[in-house]
């Protein structure tokens, strides 16, 4: 801020000065407006900088823990995550047994109890018992299924920090590119009124053009701070999706954080796969992929018979002639017989190993898509930091120098004044594209950031261990 300030106010100086020399054997008052003008200006500048000096910043790592803290979709995976770990006690328990009751043997001419030794009231249960290990495949699976969820949460935060990082960075560009802007129409104001102030007076030799060039550049700039206003907006909605509209309405630092202005880890190339293993998209799909190889075992349970065990009281009444009769006892087994397994074992069978193939091409595609991302953010981080240091070290510079040459050339009577406002507005545009550059060189690292999480500290999922 403090370098624009001085730049433009040494800039207004030579404008000034243009109009003093030319107007040497002019109107005195002419002479004088410089002086009056730039002291207003300076204190101007420092007024308006005064209240951001004390305002509260809204900074890239406070708006990354807002969004997460108030991420509903985290609270719904721990509640999906809770719903699998009480289905897998459900699914590991034994079937509820069956109780009948009923009334067997009755004469159907007399429907007397009494009249025939075998009529009796049976109460009778049942207990069914799940083939082989199923129900503990059943547990088992559903466990391996909520185990999916700390490795979505993972990924899920870090996709937030992604995509925060990249609306935080959106907000910065149009507020630095507002503000370098809005520094620099106070100097393209200034050389309207020294067109407007050489136009009135014939002895200085500005012609209607310079005054028209000059409005002209000034309306320009009035567009261009709408369409950067109107983007911050869309921006800062956003964000407020995220971190609540009280929080998205301030004004972001103004330095991007260090952790994306980092030097890029020149010998990612050589360790990416085993990096890419470890992302958290990655861990959730081997998850699944556990789940989906004890389905195969529980689809192998069906060619195994389901038993029951039963057990019936029969309970008969005294004979007519008062003679007490036994009550009746009976116990059995049964199970069925998976014979003809052809249409209905083999092709579930068949089914759940076509499911888990699937699963396993479906993690082969995920790396190749991750590694293909994480390359191609390589290659724009590398192409914008050579872009960068051409304009920091060499463009800028000589957009400086080339604006200083016009300026003076303007001011020997050696060049006319819309060259020295081309001059200013290239430096102008060199500046704002800087700042696009800086911003869109940050958002490719917190992609790569992203498309390299490691969750080597997350174990695999137990239901002893497990804690969020």
């Amino acid at each position: 801020m403090c370098i624009f300030v001085l730049q433009f106010s040494l800039v207004s100086d030579n404008c000034y000065k243009i109009a003093s020399q030319k107007h040497f054997n002019g109107d005195i008052t002419l002479s004088i407006l410089p002086h009056l003008i730039k002291p207003a200006f300076l204190g101007a500048l420092v007024l308006t900088s005064l209240p951001a000096w004390t305002a509260t910043r809204l900074e890239l790592t406070g708006a990354i823990d807002a969004a997460i803290e108030n991420d509903p979709w985290l609270r719904q995976s721990v509640q999906m995550q809770d719903a699998l770990l009480e289905e897998a006690v459900a699914d590991g328990a034994l079937p509820d047994p069956r109780m009948t009751l009923g009334a067997a043997n009755l004469p159907t001419d007399t429907f007397d109890t009494g009249q025939e030794p075998m009529t009796q009231a049976t109460i009778g249960f049942t207990q069914r018992i799940p083939r082989g290990n199923s129900r503990q495949l059943a547990s088992a699976k559903k466990e391996e299924m909520a185990g999916v969820q700390p490795f979505r949460r993972e990924n899920r935060r870090a996709q937030v920090m992604e995509s925060v990082t990249h609306l935080w960075l959106e907000v910065w560009r149009t507020q630095q590119s507002i503000e370098l802007i809005e520094d620099n129409r106070a100097l393209f104001q200034q050389l309207e009124d020294v067109a407007e102030a050489g136009y009135t007076s014939a002895s200085i030799g500005s012609r209607q053009q310079d005054v028209i060039r000059a409005s002209l550049e000034l309306t320009r700039l009035e567009d261009r701070l709408t369409v950067l206003h109107l983007q911050q907006a869309s921006n800062r909605e956003a964000l407020a999706e995220w971190i609540g509209p009280d929080q998205a309405k301030l004004a972001v630092s103004k330095d991007v954080p260090n952790e994306l202005l980092r030097v890029f880890p020149l010998g990612w190339a050589e360790t990416s796969a085993e990096a890419l293993i470890r992302h958290p998209s990655i861990r959730a799909t081997d998850q699944l992929i556990d789940a989906q190889s004890v389905d195969v075992d529980l689809a192998r349970q069906a060619y195994k018979p389901e038993w029951s065990v039963s057990a019936q009281y029969g309970y008969r009444e005294r004979a007519p002639n008062g003679q007490d009769r036994a009550d009746l006892f009976s116990v059995g087994i049964g199970f069925d017989l998976p014979i003809f397994t052809g249409n209905r074992q083999d092709r579930k069978l068949n089914a759940s190993v076509a499911r888990l193939e699937a699963a396993k091409t479906e993690r082969i595609l995920q790396i190749r898509g991750l590694q293909a991302k994480a390359r191609a953010a390589v290659a724009r981080i590398e192409r914008l930091d050579d872009r960068i240091e051409l304009y920091e070290q060499t463009l800028l510079p000589q957009m400086e120098a080339q604006a200083i040459a016009a300026l003076t050339a303007y001011n020997n009577d050696d060049g006319d004044f819309a060259e020295a406002v081309r001059a200013r507005i290239a430096e102008l545009n060199t500046q704002v594209e800087l700042i696009q550059m800086m911003a869109e060189r940050a958002k490719n690292l917190a992609s790569f950031r992203y498309l390299t999480s490691d969750t080597s500290d997350i174990p695999s999922f137990s239901l002893n261990r497990y804690q969020d």
